[in-house]
């Protein structure tokens, strides 16, 4: 019988502060990271278990560490309590649990080494070499593919299973996060010319085309009576695209890039609903609260995190109000 994932009630704007104001923080402190500046030995991922019970970060140190989120008990979050999990021969880029087992975790090395444990046995069960300079990893939403991408901007298709990937598929363009739609039938690539694509999985093919009047070149699209077919892709940033997220209730894509700016895209009509302009630096990471209501966008500069609440249908003139977090 599959655990019963515990109640959680959403919060409104105006309970937000006061309750977060209320929190008291309990930090995780691993002897073998460093913060200093300069350090080589750094935390650079972070990730959650389907359950909420796990937490899994990766170093510069190539320290695979897992800890266990339990309330109340502080001494849970001593370095004893936690599980290392040793094996990788470089910096650890990214770290994600399989969304459907909630002891299942995947990782990747800047090496190109991607590696499946299981946390409860601390046993690597499957590992994928010969990846390239990869960077990014994302499970497919019933957890039976994932995929990576390096900086040669190849995405490989993996299986938990399989040594050697499923499908190898080089991208066009310089090409950053991906995410999943939650049918799993989409994924959502950014890109370092400021785009998101949208293409269909796994083919990797466009999703949506438009059509445009012809320049009269001989360029790769096919053209018809002077038009145009060219692929459709989300242009909202005016420098590169970093990364992607799906809310939860899939009424919003969120993308984050260089220019400090996160933008909401309704996903009816991909039309650019919102821009939220508070944080000061790249906007490296997204998350959604579970139930969509409010989104965190995270920089290694600034103020690091900044939560808004992303269902709002006020104006941007009205966004200072909506900047209910701040860390």
């Amino acid at each position: 019988m599959a655990p019963v994932l515990r109640h959680r009630q959403s919060l409104s704007k105006d309970r937000f502060p006061a309750y977060f104001g209320s929190l008291r923080s309990q930090p995780y402190s691993d002897p073998n990271t460093s913060r200093a500046p300069g350090a080589n030995n750094n935390l650079r991922c972070i990730a959650w278990n389907p359950l909420g019970t796990l937490v899994a970060t990766g170093s510069s140190s190539k320290t695979l560490r897992v800890w266990t989120n339990e309330k109340g008990n502080p001494e849970k979050a001593h370095v004893k309590f936690s599980t290392e999990l040793k094996g990788h021969a470089a910096p650890i880029e990214k770290v994600a649990f399989n969304p459907t087992k909630d002891a299942e975790l995947c990782s990747v090395s800047s090496d190109g080494v991607v590696k499946f444990w299981d946390v409860r046995t601390k046993a690597c069960f499957n590992e994928v070499s010969g990846l390239g300079d990869a960077f990014t990893l994302a499970w497919a939403p019933d957890g039976q593919t994932l995929i990576v991408g390096n900086k040669a901007d190849i995405i490989h298709v993996l299986s938990p299973t399989s040594t050697t990937p499923i499908s190898s598929h080089q991208q066009p363009v310089e090409t950053n996060q991906i995410a999943f739609c939650w049918s799993g039938t989409k994924v959502f690539v950014t890109t370092g010319d400021g785009r998101t694509r949208i293409l269909a999985y796994p083919s990797f093919t466009p999703v949506l085309e438009h059509v445009v009047e012809s320049d009269g070149g001989d360029g790769e699209q096919e053209q018809d009576q002077g038009r145009t077919k060219r692929e459709f892709a989300l242009s909202g940033h005016t420098s590169s695209c970093l990364t992607v997220e799906m809310q939860p209730s899939a009424r919003y894509l969120a993308t984050g890039g260089s220019d400090s700016v996160i933008a909401l895209w309704d996903t009816t009509d991909w039309l650019c609903t919102r821009t939220l302009t508070r944080m000061t630096g790249p906007v490296r990471s997204l998350s959604f609260t579970f139930d969509g209501s409010y989104i965190v966008g995270g920089s290694d500069e600034g103020n690091g995190l900044d939560c808004v609440i992303s269902d709002s249908e006020e104006e941007e003139g009205e966004e200072e109000e909506d900047n209910v977090f701040k860390d």
